[in-house]
């Protein structure tokens, strides 16, 4: 099996892609590509199995129906205004809720946060990868693309990141590599060692990737529960987050 982790960033600077090869009872990464254009990454989604994208493949189904009753006239006043919390449903998916409540990580708004401009990419890349051929995005997850949150990733299984993202993040980022090889003495990571020790978006997109491998297996990802969650999963989008209990062992076993 071979997956994909991608990094998405608005622009290739800041985006990286992981491909990891799985066998028995191992894992190698076989490549890092950062930065990473289109084509580098829809050349990588056209040669996976499972793909993870840390990206939103969605909007708020009510943020996008309030900015069209806008675009028509007056807003339904949401419930609640003007008081505390009213603006949740606008800029927090439901699947956002839920990783929330799972992991403790609340992942940033697509409809209010810049992430915005990183998902407009996203959403014309896989717009362009069913175009050439490729399956089209199920945003639940059932298809070949997977949403995914490496920070959530890490809290379940247990990993402690720290602050590997900040500028002065690298002990920290060098730091949570040597945390992976103890957790997962499995996962070889060859040629990109040295770029994970030091670009944090090169060690997302493998830890995206491990991911998506938990996402393929089929019982390691929290999946929608009811109803409400299921049909919002096909809309707004839907973050494979590793369920609970579940260690980075798993994946090879």
């Amino acid at each position: 099996m071979l997956t994909v982790g991608v990094d998405l960033a608005a622009e290739p600077k800041g985006t990286a892609v992981a491909r990891v090869e799985w066998s028995a009872g191992q894992a190698v990464v076989r490549r890092v590509a950062c930065p990473a254009d289109d084509e580098v990454i829809l050349a990588a989604l056209a040669e996976a199995d499972k793909a993870g994208i840390d990206c939103p493949l969605g909007w708020p189904d009510d943020f996008v129906a309030f900015v069209r009753d806008h675009q028509h006239g007056a807003v339904t006043v949401p419930a609640g205004y003007p008081g505390p919390g009213w603006k949740q449903r606008l800029t927090m998916r439901l699947t956002d809720r839920v990783v929330k409540a799972e992991t403790g990580k609340t992942p940033l708004s697509v409809s209010t946060d810049l992430i915005g401009h990183v998902a407009l990419r996203c959403a014309c890349l896989l717009a362009e990868h069913a175009a050439r051929g490729g399956q089209p995005a199920d945003r639940a997850g059932d298809g070949t693309v997977v949403e995914v949150y490496p920070a959530a990733s890490l809290r379940v299984w247990g990993l402690e990141p720290g602050k590997y993202k900040q500028r002065a993040g690298t002990p920290h980022l060098d730091a949570l590599v040597d945390q992976v090889r103890q957790h997962a003495p499995w996962l070889d990571f060859g040629a990109a060692e040295g770029e994970c020790r030091t670009r944090h978006d090169a060690f997302d997109a493998v830890i995206a990737a491990l991911t998506a491998r938990a996402a393929a297996l089929g019982d390691l990802t929290l999946r929608p529960r009811t109803p409400e969650e299921a049909a919002a999963a096909m809309t707004e989008g839907w973050v494979a987050v590793p369920l609970r209990g579940t260690r980075l062992g798993q994946l090879v076993e």
